[in-house]
């Protein structure tokens, strides 16, 4: 099964090179035999820019692969204005993006609109940003021998010196630090709560859809390629401002869900909880066509995956994936749970069992959830699992002014700072 999915994206790449994109499509859906694959010659080495842009958050649907009668490159409308692909579409762009040059740092807006299989994909709305007076969000800049990244950090009109607590958001394909602020209104938490958020913005030298490279190998290891960079980011920060190092978080979507996966699993020394949107589980894939699999079926994140350790810590992690997703099977957000659950389960004593309450709502605007917890002998959770019922690949209760929300979801965000920040309280405080 492995070997025919690789077979079919080299003959797609193949076939979009030649522009035959029909063709390409044809042979992805698994409409045609591909007996003369194996011949195809590998790809060069290089960087695989794999594009997971969220489909619309109105399709509430369950998980589908897309029908042969589909066009090749239909574009979905999301409710915000953004334009959405399936999966599919997104392995197109894939392979277009493979063959583009770039010499350009991440933009801070959303791309101009660019030709993907023949149609002009229009760009997503400028992101609206809610600046509170005594505020600053500005933008920074780091560097190591992985390379150069640009990052926005907030800090909060109500800090006065005193030691904050840091998060760090990673945005998902196409968007940008402002979009994703502005989606999931995380600043606004963050001066009802006090604390700095840092959002690092992927270049489009490193990844031409704007995507953090979570498939890669190379960057799933501590102390090499974009972990280094995310980590050297939060690092430069604690060394600039006062940092409570007790109260380093790291949230993500999408490919950056994945991403904070891999950081909660590569530096637990330094993130003390994890959130994961949409995302998927450290190592659930380790090059391109294990990424496309994994992306609609559920990746092996049990096999081969590189974590490096320092200190034994397990970090509390809380997930949230809707069922309707068809851009990240839904199976990848329990996967994320079962990783981080058989950590924990591998370090606790035969005496300390997680108590387990699953409970289920609905939001007045008809978004129905299951939350399962996993709660420590002093009642915090150390584990909590959203599953929203009909949501698509979109950040759950966020602002319908950024990109890729769902709106009428449960508000993900203050769920994160709530659990982020009650991880490191002192019990009975």
């Amino acid at each position: 099964m492995a070997r025919r999915s690789k077979i079919d994206v080299l003959e797609a790449t193949r076939l979009t090179r030649q522009g035959r994109l029909e063709e390409a499509m044809a042979v992805l859906r698994g409409d045609v035999d591909t007996p003369h694959a194996a011949d195809t010659p590998p790809e060069a080495d290089g960087k695989a820019f794999v594009d997971l842009v969220p489909p619309s958050a109105a399709t509430g649907s369950a998980w589908t692969t897309p029908s042969a009668a589909a066009p090749a490159a239909t574009a979905h409308r999301s409710e915000t204005g953004s334009t959405a692909v399936p999966w599919l579409d997104g392995l197109l762009d894939m392979v277009l993006n493979r063959t583009a040059t770039s010499g350009h740092e991440a933009p801070t807006h959303t791309p101009a609109p660019t030709a993907r299989g023949g149609v002009a994909e229009p760009a997503p709305q400028k992101a609206r940003l809610h600046m509170p007076s005594g505020k600053s969000f500005e933008e920074r800049t780091f560097a190591n021998e992985a390379g150069r990244r640009t990052y926005k950090l907030y800090v909060p009109g109500r800090f006065d010196g005193q030691p904050l607590p840091l998060l760090v958001m990673l945005h998902g394909c196409t968007q940008s630090p402002d979009d994703f602020a502005t989606g999931t209104r995380m600043n606004e938490l963050a001066e009802e709560h006090g604390f700095l958020v840092a959002y690092p913005a992927q270049s489009h030298d490193a990844n031409a859809s704007g995507c953090w490279n979570w498939f890669n190998a190379g960057d799933q290891r501590r102390d090499r390629g974009e972990p280094s960079l995310i980590a050297g980011i939060t690092r430069q920060i604690m060394d600039d401002f006062p940092v409570d190092p007790e109260r380093v978080f790291a949230a993500g979507l999408s490919a950056g869900g994945a991403t904070a996966a891999i950081m909660g699993a590569t530096y637990p020394d330094l993130y003390r909880a994890i959130g994961v949107h949409s995302g998927l589980a450290c190592g659930a894939a380790r090059d391109m066509s294990s990424a496309f699999s994994a992306m609609r079926q559920g990746g092996h994140p049990s096999v081969g995956t590189v974590v490096h350790r320092t200190d034994g810590k397990i970090v509390p992690t809380i997930v949230f994936h809707g069922d309707g997703d068809r851009t990240v099977h839904p199976l990848n957000g329990a996967q994320v749970v079962a990783q981080v659950a058989a950590q924990l389960a591998a370090q606790a004593k035969a005496e300390e069992k997680l108590a387990v309450t699953i409970t289920s709502g609905q939001t007045p605007e008809g978004i129905g959830y299951t939350r399962e917890v996993q709660s420590d002998d002093t009642g915090r959770s150390v584990l909590e699992h959203w599953v929203l019922h009909g949501a698509g690949h979109a950040w759950s209760g966020g602002s319908p002014s950024g990109s890729y929300t769902e709106p009428r979801g449960p508000d993900a965000s203050r769920e994160m700072v709530r659990f982020f920040l009650q991880t490191t309280s002192v019990p009975g405080g």
